[in-house]
């Protein structure tokens, strides 16, 4: 199988910014990294930034998610997951984290704070209908499927 290789362009922007890193040869996500020391409360949200910006190729985008082992063992987690980075954007990347833990949790720099993914979009024109198709799960919202 061939993997279409794209090239993100990344600006470091402060002395102690980091490059995004695999963890693994073949990870989906690239780590980002904080470039500030905080002390997050718990219920506390914070744009951590990774002073770094990024050129995302026309028909992409990249996607801030969260760290599994920080939301596992700590409770902190993205909380706008995924953050979208749209490909016209080049100011700093943050990411948005919350403390949905009971303890303070500091974030130091050079911490790997969340995960950064490009994904290809479609071409995508909204056009207004009168009618849509059916199915069978028609107009049925939240819960439909059971609990």
């Amino acid at each position: 199988m061939t993997t279409e290789r794209v090239i993100v362009k990344v600006k470091l922007l402060h002395s102690e910014a980091r490059m995004p890193t695999r963890a693994r040869e073949g990870d989906v996500a690239f780590d980002l990294y904080s470039v500030v020391e905080h002390v997050l409360e718990p219920g506390e949200r914070f744009a951590v930034p990774t002073g770094i910006s990024v050129e995302i190729p026309p028909g992409y985008e990249g996607e801030v998610r969260p760290r599994s082992g920080l939301a596992l063992e700590y409770g902190v987690t993205v909380l706008n997951t995924p953050g979208t980075i749209d490909s016209g954007y080049r100011g700093e990347v943050k990411s948005v984290l919350i403390n949905l833990g009971d303890e303070p949790f500091v974030i130091k720099k050079g911490m790997r704070i969340s995960q950064l993914a490009i994904r290809p979009v479609p071409e995508v024109e909204m056009v207004q209908a009168e009618q849509l198709s059916e199915t069978d799960r028609g107009d049925r919202g939240f819960g439909s499927t059971g609990a």
